[in-house]
């Protein structure tokens, strides 16, 4: 008698998807986002413990994975069967055009370089965006087990519990969470606009996820973030979470640059200010 041959890794991928359709067809955006985020984190994760290939996209630290490209493929997936008229723009190509005015913005993993080099600084984060904006955001840290979600209609949570709502506190007497890329500390620009902010605070982070780094700051255990360059999935997730514990987020040119900025509202205004000198 010969052994059946094994699934191939696209013929479980795409049972997976199947069950999760099955599963939440029902869902509301909000648990939808959730359960999103989380099995595809969950999926990256174990990917990464069966060893996964790694490419360059623009340098050494921006890179890529089967994981990344998987985790993609599925939560795509599952947003064309259930969400048909929605819109999809993920990090790693996904795209559809709405029909329905809404998008979901895709990053299946935030953090890929931490990813790929074994830390736990790393997630999957998922937003719905509207033509008034973002409707709602949710990250899901696999390590920690950490799920933020928050919005419009949704006052943010981490594992469904409410965060504190984010009260005024200066730069001086908080911690930024920031991440700036080598070759532009270079760039004496875009170097001086992100030191005229960060050298206000009490303490600086640089971990290398700017979903983590949000959703931390929707949850207060960071005070504010500041990056140059940001595109709409690593923003808006995130953006979506301060918001919705009270907080403030804001864009501004300097150097030459656009920086995005979060934090509470006081913190916010002062950082509007450190950047347009």
């Amino acid at each position: 008698m010969t052994e059946s041959a094994q699934p191939t890794f696209e013929e479980m991928l795409a049972a997976i998807t199947k069950t999760f359709i099955v599963a939440h067809v029902d869902d509301t955006d909000a648990h939808l986002a959730q359960a999103l985020v989380y099995n595809a984190g969950r999926l990256a994760w174990r990917m990464r413990e069966q060893g996964i290939s790694t490419e360059q996209k623009t340098s050494v630290s921006d890179v890529v994975t089967e994981a990344d490209r998987a985790a993609e493929k599925f939560v795509a997936g599952v947003l064309e069967a259930i969400r048909g008229d929605d819109g999809i723009i993920g990090e790693e190509g996904a795209q559809r055009e709405s029909k329905s005015g809404r998008t979901w913005v895709i990053d299946p993993v935030d953090g890929t370089y931490n990813f790929t080099n074994g830390s736990d600084y790393w997630c999957s984060a998922l937003a719905l965006t509207d033509e008034d904006g973002t409707v709602l955001g949710a990250v899901h840290r696999p390590a920690m087990g950490y799920t933020w979600f928050g919005g419009r209609d949704f006052p943010t949570s981490r594992d469904n519990n409410a965060v504190a709502q984010l009260v005024d506190a200066p730069a001086s007497q908080i911690c930024l969470a920031t991440y700036l890329h080598p070759r532009f500390m270079a760039d004496d620009a875009i170097r001086g606009a992100w030191q005229s902010v960060a050298q206000n605070f009490a303490s600086v982070r640089m971990l290398g996820a700017g979903s983590v780094d949000l959703s931390t700051v929707a949850d207060g255990t960071m005070g504010a973030w500041i990056q140059h360059s940001v595109p709409d999935w690593d923003w808006l997730p995130g953006q979506a979470l301060v918001h919705a514990a009270g907080g403030a987020t804001s864009k501004v040119e300097a150097g030459g640059v656009e920086w995005c900025i979060a934090g509470n509202q006081q913190v916010v205004s002062e950082m509007e200010n450190m950047l347009r000198g």
